[in-house]
């Protein structure tokens, strides 16, 4: 990461904006069960919501001093923290009730790569699990922020039919300032239909 999330990223701002919009309005009414696995932690802002809200909660983190730095800070809770890559998740098949990723994906070098995170994480959803998201839609001014540092923004428009197409259904996507999103593995017995 560049300096200005290294900055940015641990303040207390960030964690404040983070709790106190962005996640409580994405998961009104969504039921996040009680195993959740949260991909792209970083220092933990929405990990320290999250685990109020779960009875267990996985998070997944590439870089492995933010991996330690989490473990250390949650080593006497709900949260399990595993150094590992998004790409290829060592869990089994229906692990999770609920998923989630927050403001990461872009920085995800390639949309192949961020299909791929997705497709795991609709793998170790149980059937009818809930996967809650947000990240940044492109700018002028993020793509300024991110200089120096991977920079893949997720395309608002072609996002639905690539959750659809990676077989999510039951999707709700809002684009503010935030890109948000909810979606739903289908639940067993089912046609797949939303």
């Amino acid at each position: 990461m560049n300096e200005n999330h290294v900055s940015l990223c641990p303040s207390p701002e960030w964690a404040a904006w983070l709790q106190g919009e962005v996640l409580p309005a994405l998961t009104a009414g969504v039921d996040l069960g009680a195993e959740m696995l949260e991909i792209g932690p970083g220092p933990g802002a929405a990990t320290e919501w999250l685990r109020h809200r779960v009875r267990r909660l996985v998070a997944v983190e590439i870089d492995p001093e933010a991996a330690a730095r989490l473990a250390a800070r949650y080593g006497d809770s709900n949260v399990e923290v595993a150094v590992g890559d998004a790409t290829g998740l060592t869990f089994p098949d229906a692990s999770f009730d609920s998923a989630g990723t927050f403001t990461m994906l872009h920085h995800v070098p390639t949309a192949a790569l961020q299909n791929r995170i997705l497709s795991e994480l609709l793998r170790v959803l149980r059937p009818g699990g809930v996967l809650v998201g947000s990240d940044s839609p492109p700018g002028n001014d993020l793509h300024h922020f991110h200089e120096g540092d991977t920079y893949n923004p997720v395309e608002p428009a072609a996002f639905l039919t690539r959750l659809q197409t990676l077989g999510f259904g039951k999707i709700t996507i809002s684009v503010a300032d935030t890109l948000t999103f909810v979606a739903h593995k289908p639940g067993s017995g089912t046609d797949g239909r939303c």
